[in-house]
């Protein structure tokens, strides 16, 4: 069944994914330029970090937030968006959106662990510094929306226009981050299927 579903992933992600610098990200054939469709990568990890990432038990732990952060989000998400439409439901809009911004905190913590496990630097290692970025990004709008709702000065549908403003920069993360997590089982699945 997860087979099923990842092989389902795949195949959406590979229908929508256009990004001509394939090699950058870790993917095996570039689509534009000199030397289209060759291979161009020399992968996300040496052989070296690979081993580390599949030896340290961060990687287990970053599998487990990333989709319980998902879930929290679809549901915050619904939340605040009934807030939106029917002016009910703030408490609860709120409280999911501070709930939601911690897992966030835990999970951008116990990210630059797994970073340094594997690639021997805390953030913006070359294979995730994309992702590090947008996720800096993510990070600073959940921090503005804490910071709002502390200080004040915000009216409930600005902060919950903010939280809007997070959540968006959040799927763009969470789609780079898919991205890469598809590079790399097909970076794995390669060596497999040479043999």
């Amino acid at each position: 069944m997860i087979s099923t579903v990842t092989d389902a992933m795949d195949r959406l992600i590979a229908r929508y994914d256009s990004n001509p610098w394939r090699s950058h990200v870790g993917r095996r054939r570039g689509r534009f330029g000199k030397g289209a469709g060759r291979e161009t990568s020399t992968g996300l990890y040496t052989p070296e970090q690979r081993r580390r990432r599949d030896k340290t038990r961060w990687t287990l732990v970053q599998g487990v937030l990333a989709p319980v952060q998902f879930l929290v989000f679809l549901v915050s998400l619904g939340l605040v968006l009934r807030y939106l439409a029917t002016g009910a439901g703030y408490e609860a809009a709120t409280l999911s959106i501070v709930i939601k911004t911690l897992i966030l905190y835990t999970i951008m913590v116990t990210g630059a662990i797994w970073e340094k496990a594997v690639f021997d630097q805390y953030l913006f290692a070359p294979a995730f510094y994309w992702e590090d970025v947008v996720s800096m990004l993510v990070i600073a709008l959940h921090t503005a929306y804490l910071a709002a709702l502390v200080i004040g000065g915000l009216t409930p549908f600005e902060m919950m226009a903010l939280a809007l403003a997070a959540y968006a920069v959040y799927v763009v993360n969470a789609a780079q981050f898919l991205l890469k997590l598809r590079a790399a089982r097909l970076e794995s699945a390669a060596p497999a299927a040479a043999e």
